[in-house]
C-alpha cells in the first residue's frame, strides 16, 4: 500500500540536499531500524522546518510509503530538546552516527541499538568519560552485526612462548610468539590487557586500567576498519584536527 502511514520515534543520522526544496535523510528509528526518507524543507505548505532535521534531537515522525519505496516524512515533532554535545563529546556523537550510516543494514529491526544510542547520547551530554561509552556502543553495534569476541584463546593458549595475540578477521585471536613478533608487521595486543578487556565485557563493567583501555580502543579500531574495508571515517578527522 503506497499510502501507508507509519509513526516512529527517530533520530536523524545524516541529511543532504536531494532535489529542489527536499532533503534525503538517514534515520535511526525505534521499530524499523535505519531507513532513508525524503522531506520537504522549502516554502510550500507541506514543508518541514529545516531546524527539525538535525542530529541528536529525539523526534516523532509520520512516514508515508511502503516497504519497497523511498518513504516521505509528512509530519515531524520534537519529543524533547536535542542532546547538548560539545567538543569531543560532539565529535563522538558524529562518530556513532557515521558508524550507523556506514555499517548498519537498512530496514532491519534493531531496537537494542536504538536504546543503546539513546543511552550513549545521554552519557555524552553529561560529559561522562567518552571512551567507555564508545566501546559499549561499538560492542552493541558489533553484536547487531552478528559479531562478537571469543577470548578463549587468550586464556587457554597463554604461555611463556606467547608475547601477546594478533586479532585476525575471520579467525579471531591468534598467538603472537616471541620468536616471530620482530619479523611480522601485524600489530599484536598485550595478553594481560586482553584478559582485563574480556573480564570487563563479561561483567559489563567499565574498564578502569588506562593501558588496557587504549588496547581496547585499538582493537575496536582494527575490527571496524575491517568492516569498512579500510575506508576512513570522516568523523575521526575531527578528533585529529583538535
Amino acid at each position: 500500500m503506497s499510502n501507508q502511514l507509519i509513526e516512529q520515534h527517530a533520530f536523524v543520522l545524516h541529511s543532504r540536499p536531494y532535489q529542489e526544496n527536499q532533503q534525503l535523510v538517514e534515520l535511526l528509528t525505534q521499530d524499523k531500524g535505519k531507513i532513508s526518507a525524503l522531506v520537504y524543507v522549502g516554502q510550500s505548505k507541506r514543508s518541514i522546518k529545516k531546524g527539525m532535521i538535525q542530529p541528536f534531537l529525539p523526534l516523532k515522525l509520520i512516514l508515508k510509503g511502503n516497504d519497497s519505496s523511498l518513504k516521505r516524512i509528512t509530519q515531524i515533532d520534537a519529543l524533547a530538546s536535542a542532546y547538548s554535545l560539545t567538543k569531543n563529546y560532539l565529535y563522538s556523537g558524529f562518530y556513532i552516527n557515521e558508524l550507523l550510516v556506514r555499517l548498519l543494514n537498512s530496514d532491519i529491526v534493531c531496537d537494542s541499538i536504538f536504546s543503546q544510542y539513546e543511552i550513549t547520547l545521554s552519557a555524552l551530554s553529561k560529559n561522562i568519560p567518552i571512551a567507555p561509552q564508545l566501546r559499549q556502543f561499538e560492542l552493541s553495534l558489533l553484536e547487531e552485526l552478528g559479531l562478537s569476541f571469543d577470548f578463549s584463546p587468550v586464556f587457554n593458549e597463554n604461555s611463556d612462548k606467547v608475547k601477546g595475540f594478533y586479532y585476525i578477521a575471520e579467525q579471531g585471536f591468534v598467538p603472537a610468539y616471541h620468536y616471530a613478533v620482530n619479523t611480522i608487521t601485524t600489530p599484536w595486543f598485550n595478553t594481560q590487557h586482553l584478559c582485563l578487556i574480556a573480564e570487563s565485557i563479561r561483567n559489563n563493567e567499565v574498564l578502569t586500567d588506562k593501558e588496557s583501555g587504549q588496547t581496547f580502543k585499538l582493537l575496536m579500531r582494527d575490527v571496524i576498519n575491517h568492516l569498512l574495508d579500510g575506508k576512513p571515517l570522516n568523523s575521526r578527522k575531527l578528533f585529529k584536527s583538535r
